[in-house]
């Protein structure tokens, strides 16, 4: 089973995305700042992060630039979803290192289909 990092304070947004993941046969692990969730994924190596931007204690957009410049987590796939849609955020995000940058709120089969395409991206390669 797929292990999915959800780094996400909102405790409502939190629970829906894993109650969705759960559903769709993933195995979910949580944090709910950012110190924590780079914290998770360097030592549970998740299969893809889904990491917001706006986070007490570390921002989305440092983690993601914590693991992706680092050789061993760099493989990682990371979904930056978040509030920020200016495209200037859009930018920073992708210039960090995220795969996907996705704006909430987001329709869950959209996001489902592509973690999914991460997934088998990351299997082909």
């Amino acid at each position: 089973m797929p292990k999915v990092l959800v780094v996400e304070d909102h405790p409502e947004t939190q629970l829906a995305l894993t109650l969705r993941l759960r559903s769709a046969g993933y195995e979910v692990l949580t944090a709910d700042d950012g110190d924590t969730g780079l914290r998770l994924a360097r030592q549970l190596h998740p299969d893809v992060i889904i990491l917001d931007v706006m986070l007490p204690k570390m921002d989305g957009f440092h983690v993601c630039r914590l693991l992706k410049y680092d050789e061993r987590y760099a493989h990682i796939p990371i979904v930056m979803l978040t509030g920020r849609a200016t495209p200037k955020d859009r930018d920073l995000g992708l210039s960090v290192g995220a795969d996907v940058y996705l704006v909430k709120p987001i329709d869950h089969r959209k996001l489902l289909a592509v973690i999914d395409g991460l997934l088998k991206a990351r299997q082909a390669g």
